[in-house]
């Protein structure tokens, strides 16, 4: 059952229906789903699929070709001995299909590429030596090595340049189809678990798939990620290795910016990590946050310079607060920490990424999905002379309406109580922002948490609340 994904299946299907060949690359991390979306849309309508091997040699890619060959009906089949030859059978294969518009998938398409194999070229020529020139195949690919994909298939600048038809990134899931997932596999989880959940695995749909029925999430996220023989302990290892070549620069990056809440400049990345200013570097930041694991951002009084690149991934971040931080391999790790209120001060920090991740669902909480907004972040740094202490605000809504909304989100077991020093503080945040940014538009602060706000004599200063709820809306 396919859950979500209705807007991408859609554009599949539509492209299905197109009068030219058509030419589709998806791409997304690891695990979040695109081969299964593939399969699920078109079940059995395929002319030919076949899946690379891991760390194979060209011989061994070359003689499972020849056996996807004979999967799909081509039973005289010799083994080709350059992708040439390969790609020639295929064509002269699906020749022979009396189907209208036939499927070609290849997935996991970037293991095809081995050292001196000579495969981009043939591929390059399958499709613009004859696919291009028919009207009757739609080629899909897709893999892992997202690095890959991008260089070679979405930004190439060779003899692929601009022919993709279709490009679809293939994002995690959002909680509201989160929720549809455990609905669907009849898991009960309170919606607060469930924001627990995805403030530490996002919204992967197969690290999802080992929560159990019948256990606590703290029992589900130490079987998962800290129990003898887990499921997901290393998965940190192989998600960037296979996502990425040279993987040990984009991880030399991202280590870098668990360093700094609201992260760091490009200057300040190359400084901390001693990469050198190349292209490679550059690459490994663009690829990043094409993959969704940093954002690029700027403060609000700078913003066409100074950008910001800030890690919002959540699975990357709890490896490194968490399961790295395990050494003494406590089987009961995640339920210890829970008991102990070890965990706050990850939580509120976890609880900030969720939100900035839901950033369409807080501007429909807001009923602003119409006006355009721009998100920003602000950090306020005090003068050697001023006698006060300086603050960073990790969301603000910049709005065209002339409105700019400065966000507090807090996770909370209960609702959330404005005590006197609270109130205090942010008024004095928003009086500093104001006269430091001269901004004329008019500040509403609001507040997103998890169960709303308790009424009292300070929870006036607070123009809106947004519950957990509302970042669970479709």
């Amino acid at each position: 059952m396919l859950i979500g994904r209705e807007r991408q299946q859609q554009e599949l299907l539509e492209l299905l229906e197109r009068d030219e060949s058509q030419f589709c690359a998806i791409y997304g991390r690891r695990r979040v789903g695109k081969t299964y979306l593939v399969k699920q849309t078109f079940q059995n309508q395929f002319a030919f699929v076949h899946t690379g091997l891991c760390e194979a040699t060209k011989e061994e890619q070359l003689w499972e070709f020849r056996e996807s060959l004979r999967s799909a009906g081509l039973k005289k089949c010799k083994l080709p001995k350059t992708w040439f030859e390969a790609f020639h059978m295929l064509q002269d294969y699906l020749s022979t299909l009396p189907q209208a518009k036939k499927i070609v998938f290849i997935d996991e398409l970037p293991w095809l590429d081995t050292p001196k194999s000579r495969f981009l070229p043939a591929f390059e020529h399958f499709w613009n030596g004859w696919a291009n020139m028919r009207d009757d195949i739609f080629l899909i690919v897709c893999g892992s090595a997202t690095s890959w994909i991008l260089e070679n298939i979405v930004n190439n600048h060779g003899g692929l340049h601009n022919r993709l038809t279709r490009r679809i990134h293939l994002q995690p899931f959002s909680l509201h189809e989160c929720e549809r997932y455990m609905q669907s596999n009849n898991i009960l989880l309170s919606r607060k678990d469930m924001a627990e959940a995805y403030m530490i695995m996002g919204g992967v749909p197969y690290y999802w798939s080992y929560l159990r029925r019948g256990e606590s999430l703290s029992q589900n996220i130490d079987r998962i990620f800290f129990a003898q023989d887990a499921p997901l302990h290393d998965e940190f290892k192989a998600l960037y290795k296979s996502l990425f070549k040279r993987s040990e620069i984009y991880l030399q990056i991202v280590e870098s910016l668990t360093k700094r809440r609201a992260g760091l400049l490009r200057e300040e990345i190359l400084r901390e990590t001693g990469l050198d200013d190349n292209e490679a570097f550059q690459r490994a930041l663009r690829e990043l946050e094409e993959c969704s694991f940093i954002r690029k951002y700027n403060m609000y009084e700078y913003k066409a310079k100074n950008a910001l690149y800030q890690l919002i991934d959540n699975f990357t971040l709890f490896h490194y607060q968490h399961i790295a931080a395990n050494v003494p391999q406590d089987e009961h790790y995640w339920s210890s920490r829970r008991m102990s209120g070890d965990l706050d001060a990850w939580a509120g920090l976890a609880f900030e990424r969720l939100c900035l991740l839901h950033a369409p669902q807080i501007k429909h909480a807001l009923g602003i999905s119409g006006v355009v907004c721009t998100f920003y972040s602000w950090t306020y740094k005090p003068g050697k002379d001023e006698q006060t202490e300086g603050f960073h605000i990790d969301m603000l809504i910049d709005r065209d309406d002339q409105i700019i909304n400065i966000c507090e989100m807090k996770f909370t077991e209960d609702e959330y109580v404005v005590k006197a020093d609270d109130d205090r503080l942010l008024r004095r945040r928003i009086a500093r922002f104001i006269a430091k940014t001269e901004t004329k538009k008019t500040i509403h602060p609001i507040l997103i948490t998890t169960y709303g706000l308790s009424r009292n004599g300070y929870a006036s200063v607070y123009q809106r609340t947004i519950t957990l709820d509302d970042l669970f809306h479709e």
